[in-house]
Formats: structure tokens, sequence, C-alpha cells
């Protein structure tokens, strides 16, 4: 496990596929994602598949928080793109459960997630691609320290129209600064 003040992380675990794909197959979910088709019971059981190929630290984590005296999964987060030499990684997160939207829980996994990358990883670059019209993801990266980087200009097609996509990263001295201040 991989603990926080409300959250925690563990393993994806088999069981956990048809709350993700109730998840992933909600639009309102997804709006900020790059999955936008309807998700089958088969195309999870290939992305868990895949997922458990990975190596170990590029596997997908469950988000949970404490829902009384147990712990509810209420998304995922994770490092994918793992690039060793230059110590860099992408990450990406979903919060599903939407009764926890604007309560905090994504940045604090965000947070929690860096900790993980730079203290137990070793990274000197955490790096995210974000759709320009999600601004609540804009602000939780923000928060977290992410800087912007660039923009992929009208990278993204969604209900007719064309977005950017924005680079953001967090590199580990600016990390490091902000756990001092």
């Amino acid at each position: 496990m991989i603990s926080g003040k409300r959250i925690r992380f563990r393993a994806i675990e088999h069981a956990d596929l048809p709350r993700c794909q109730e998840w992933l197959n909600d639009p309102e979910v997804t709006e900020g994602l790059s999955q936008y088709l309807p998700l089958s019971d088969m195309d999870e059981e290939h992305w868990f598949e895949q997922a458990m190929r990975a190596e170990p630290a590029a596997r997908p984590l469950a988000i949970e928080v404490r829902d009384g005296k147990d712990w509810k999964h209420v998304g995922n987060i994770g490092f994918m793109n793992l690039e060793w030499t230059p110590r860099a990684a992408e990450f990406g997160i979903f919060i599903g459960d939407k009764s926890l939207w604007d309560k905090g829980y994504g940045t604090e996994a965000v947070e929690l997630l860096l900790l993980h990358g730079f203290q137990t990883l070793n990274l000197n670059r955490i790096y995210l691609r974000v759709f320009s019209t999600n601004l609540r993801a804009l602000r939780s990266y923000a928060k977290a320290g992410f800087v912007l980087e660039g923009t992929l200009r009208q990278a993204v097609y969604r209900h007719g129209q064309y977005a950017d996509i924005h680079i953001m990263s967090v590199l580990r001295p600016e990390w490091a600064a902000r756990q001092e201040g």
C-alpha cells in the first residue's frame, strides 16, 4: 500500500474491472480522458492482461478512500511511458466515483503519486497531458506544482470541435522546494 492522509493506493485487482468498466462507460467520467468509445467486458479484460504484463512501476493503481472502517475504490492512477535513463514518466488519473469530485481527492492522489515517483522510483521529471477544456484537472495539476511546458494545438476532437492538449510537468527540484516551503 501507498498511503496518504485520506487516501491510499493499492494494486488493481481483477475484481475491480466491472467497476472500472462502469466508470469508463460514463461520458462524464471520460470527458477529460482519451477514452471515448464504450468498453466491453472483453476490452476491459484485454486492458487488464496488458497492464499486468507491464513492469511493476508501470502498473496502474487503485485509488481508495476511507469508507467507515473499510476502504472504497474510487478511481485509478499510475505511471506509463517510463524512461529510466532520463528518469521520466507520464502519469494518468481519473476519479470514477462522481460523488467524490471537487472534494480534493484528485489533488491528494496526484501529490501522493508525486511523492512515490520522486522518493520511491527516483524519477526526475513527471509529466502529463491534459485537454485544455478540462479546467478541473488544470487547477488540480497547477495546485500540485505542475507547470505548462507546451501545447499540442487542436490535438483532440471531441463533441464536434478541436481542442488543445497541454503538456505539463514537475521536476524533482521544483517538487522538493515545495515540500520544504
